[in-house]
Parts: structure tokens; sequence; C-alpha cells
């Protein structure tokens, strides 16, 4: 959204919160990217969508927004977009099967059925989603996660540890990523018994789960979310950037953003057996894969104490290149002018009504308008 506030002003709509007497919308313009988030306040629950309707609609109308691009992130915003609205451009931004995901609403199929039908464009966020959407819309795209190129690279030059990090000892294996029913706790608290000289990193928020179903170990360590910003200073000081994931309905079509962002960073990557890691990480020599917590071990010895030679370097830099966050949005915002300046008319007419989307903790959802 950054990059599309360049030339375009955005909107990102966030979820309600409940906690006001009277409903409104609070705005906050980032001031590093010039992004406008809006966030509704409300009162109730009671008519929660009408009242983000009634709230959006006059906010379009004082701020001259007028045939947006339209970007969805869940099709659950289809039921508080205003219907006044008409897209010039509509874009269904499918980053994950989050109908499989814990807690997930019962109409979301029926919801993003409706919204494949209605969107002009299909992105997807791994290989392996875009192979299971291709048949839904005549126009799907793949877009694997991308990666700030410059941000991560930085952990390659800094040498000294960072704050908590400096009195633990190595090898350290890291994480940073949410902490949800995605990953294989128990592969974790078997990875960390068979070798309590290793330190295992977990950074990022706990969602969706227990705090107290975590494995507890001395060389396990929680420390919680961090901001970006300092994400490379921790790179910097691990052994091996680890993703260990579970094998489960929340991970069949993930693409996680974290493989090129540890690449990126200089670190080696072992991960379990997620199809977009292995296609195309795994098959280019670029992350290790395990299949149990025994193979896990092996491949993270290997990756630690095997010199990582300058071809690979250099092999991984290549192909980053092919994903930075920049050729993404290159690529994204072509394909969206193209659709904007072939709109007809009546195509406008059958699609008016279509919403954007909203925020959420777990999904990173968005709204550009």
């Amino acid at each position: 959204m950054s990059r599309f506030a360049r030339n375009r002003r955005v909107f990102f709509v966030e979820e309600p919160v409940f906690d006001s007497i009277s409903s409104g919308l609070q705005t906050k313009i980032c001031p590093l990217s010039q992004v406008c988030v809006v966030t509704p306040h409300l009162d109730t629950e009671e008519g929660r969508h009408q009242k983000i309707e009634a709230l959006l609609a006059d906010f379009a109308r004082e701020n001259g927004i007028e045939d947006p691009v339209v970007w969805y992130y869940t099709p659950m915003a289809l039921e508080f977009f205003p219907k006044s609205i008409t897209p010039s451009a509509i874009v269904y931004d499918c980053m994950d099967e989050l109908s499989m995901f814990r807690g997930a609403p019962n109409q979301m199929q029926v919801l993003e059925r409706y919204l494949m039908r209605n969107s002009d464009l299909v992105f997807t966020g791994g290989v392996s989603l875009f192979e299971a959407k291709r048949s839904m819309h005549p126009s799907v795209y793949p877009f694997p996660s991308g990666v700030d190129l410059q941000h991560f690279a930085q952990a390659r030059g800094l040498s000294e540890d960072f704050k908590e990090m400096a009195s633990m000892p190595h090898p350290r294996l890291g994480y940073a990523g949410v902490i949800d029913e995605r990953l294989d706790l128990a592969l974790i608290d078997e990875v960390a018994a068979k070798r309590p000289e290793w330190q295992i990193v977990m950074i990022g928020p706990v969602v969706k789960i227990s705090p107290d179903s975590l494995p507890n170990r001395p060389n396990i360590h929680w420390l919680g979310m961090k901001d970006y910003a300092d994400l490379p200073k921790y790179f910097a000081t691990w052994d091996a950037g680890i993703m260990p994931f579970a094998l489960n309905d929340a991970t069949r079509f993930i693409s996680p953003t974290k493989t090129p962002e540890y690449l990126s960073a200089g670190l080696p990557v072992v991960s379990t057996a997620i199809r977009d890691v292995v296609r195309p990480y795994g098959e280019l020599g670029l992350a290790k894969i395990a299949n149990s917590a025994d193979e896990f071990i092996d491949a993270a010895e290997h990756v630690m104490n095997v010199d990582m030679c300058l071809k690979w370097r250099q092999r991984a830099d290549e192909f980053l290149k092919s994903i930075s966050w920049d050729s993404v949005w290159e690529r994204m915002d072509q394909l969206i002018a193209g659709v904007a300046a072939g709109r007809r008319p009546q195509n406008r007419e059958e699609k008016q009504g279509i919403m954007p989307a909203v925020t959420s903790h777990a999904h990173q959802q968005a709204a550009h308008v």
C-alpha cells in the first residue's frame, strides 16, 4: 500500500473498535508513506454493518473519492462497504485460504464466491493458492511474498549483538512472524529438547492460541512482537532462520514472507515442507526442507556448520531481485491500470456495490481506494 501511495491516495480501512458513545471515524496519516488509516469507532455491535456503511459513504463524499480502485483482503468486507461507490477496478488480493483459519466466519466461502464473480483481478499470495483459485476466475495472477531487500540486507553489515540477544549463547535459530495455530509447537519442543545447547528464538505476537500452550524450556525464548525496523538487528545475531510450520489446513496455501526476508538478511533457511517453500526455494537449494524433528535438526546442523559459499549467496540474491516489493507493485499496478482504462459502462453497472476490505490483526487485511 505504501508503494501505491506514491501515485494515488490510499485509504486503509480497519475493523471497527467498540469504544465510543457515538459512532465515528478516526483517521491517521502515516508520515512515512502518506497512507491514510481509517478506523471506525462504534458504540455497540448492534447494526455494525449499517453504521460503518453510512460512515464510509459520508467519508467518501467529504473526501471526493470517486471511481476508486477497490482492494479486498477479505470477502467479509462485502457486508458493509457503501453501495453508492462505483469502482474503476476491483481487486481481490487472496493472501490466504482464510476459510481454513481457526474461527473463520461461516459465511466466508459464500462471500468469497460472490467476490470472485465480481472482481476484475484476483491476486494470490503464492503459487499453490493460484493453482487452487485459477479455475474460479479468468484473471488470476500469483504474487508470492515479496521482500524489502535493502531493509533486511542491513543485517549483513551488523556485527554487534542487539539488546536482549547480547547474553544469549550460540547457536541461535530464529523465527519472526505471527505465532498461531500454523506453528508446529511439538516440533519446536522436540528440537529444543534434543539440542539443549541450541537457542530457539521466537519473535512475534501470540494470536488465537493460548500462551500456556507454548513449550516452556530454558533454550526457547518467546520475545514477543518487535518493531519492523529492528528485525534486521535481530536477524544479524542468528545462525539460521527457521520456519517450523505445522502441515495442516491453515498452512496448505501459505507462502511465508519470512523466506525471502531471511535470505535477504544472509541467513540460511530451514523449513518444514510447506509447498510454496519447497517450490521454488527447496528446489533451488535456497532452503533446507525437513519432515520431522530429526530431519529439522540435521538440516539445521548442516546449514550452520557448512560454510555458505559465495555461489549460494549469489544465486539467492539473483532470485530475490525478481520478488522485491517494488517489482511486485509494478506488475500489480500495470494490471490495475489496464482494467481501469478498459472498464466499460455496463461493467460498472454490474459491479456497483462491491466493497473494499477491512483489516484484521490476524489476517493483515486492507482497503485501497
